[in-house]
């Protein structure tokens, strides 16, 4: 039989990382202590170390950036909604004015 796959908390692989990313110990040693295999200890080591900036980020930027990113889907969406009207409207428009489509 197969083992299953162990899933970690993302608090622990803060932990384990943030251990690793110290120094103080090898990665050998942390891996042993908390029971995984060294590779996986170096990979939540780059990810923290990778991500660390954005806890120092200023949270008014992260805003911001939602914000724009928010108001560009909705005009996204309202322009997708004004042109599936138009496109109704001429449908109809050719059923009134008799005119074929192409395909038809």
């Amino acid at each position: 039989m197969s083992k299953k796959r162990r899933a970690f908390s993302a608090e622990v692989k803060a932990k384990v990382g943030l251990e690793a990313l110290k120094g103080i110990e090898p990665i050998h040693v942390i891996a042993q202590r908390h029971e995984v295999h060294p590779v996986q200890v170096s990979q939540w080591k780059k990810e923290v170390s990778e991500r660390l900036p954005e806890v120092f980020a200023k949270p008014s930027a992260q805003v911001g950036d939602e914000i724009e990113r928010n108001c560009k889907e909705k005009e996204l969406y309202a322009r997708i909604g004004q042109l599936q009207m138009e496109l109704e409207w001429l449908k109809k428009s050719w059923r009134i004015w008799g005119v074929r489509s192409a395909a038809a």
